[in-house]
């Protein structure tokens, strides 16, 4: 009877065993996907794709226009992801007083810290894009731009929104 008592043992210890391994690979599995996931969300260049044929700052049409392209004060929505990091989405209205139709706008989005320098940022090109072709005289457009990759340690003290080019349809 002792040596049945014995072999019930050894065959639980070896069963417990298996257990506590398969459930060390699966923790070092996950913790591996998670790491990997983390540095590809975070390390991800904010990708500027110019808009050809543009006015920018320092030409003479831009001192010109610059001032009828407005932009309403920016607002921001944050959510910490699950992954970690915190999420930004920056948003505001432009509006075309030009008086004449835009068929092309470039926005700089940028989360800023107390000295002023960008923690994070992003240009992107609203027009054209899939939902607006051309930004007719005394209309608005709505500009969402979302920033990832940001900790709690960041010193995000301010956002910033600015039109860094425009282009009039011909």
């Amino acid at each position: 009877m002792a040596a049945s008592q014995r072999d019930i043992t050894e065959a639980d210890d070896s069963g417990r065993k298996i257990v506590i391994i398969v459930a060390i690979i699966a923790a070092v599995v996950i913790a591996g996907l998670f790491y990997l996931l983390m540095r590809a969300s975070s390390g991800r260049p904010a990708t500027a794709v110019a808009l050809q044929g543009a006015i920018r700052p320092g030409s003479p049409e831009w001192d010109k226009y610059a001032q009828y392209v407005v932009r309403d004060e920016p607002e921001a929505d944050e959510a910490k992801r699950p992954l970690g990091d915190i999420w930004m989405s920056l948003h505001t209205t432009v509006r075309n007083f030009t008086g004449k139709t835009l068929n092309g706008l470039e926005v700089r989005a940028s989360v800023v810290n107390q000295q002023g320098k960008a923690i994070k940022e992003r240009t992107v090109t609203i027009i054209p894009s899939d939902e607006h072709t051309e930004l007719a005289p005394n209309k608005t457009v709505p500009v969402a731009v979302a920033l990832d990759g940001m900790n709690d340690g960041d010193d995000r003290a301010n956002i910033k929104m600015e039109v860094t080019a425009f282009r009039f349809k011909p």
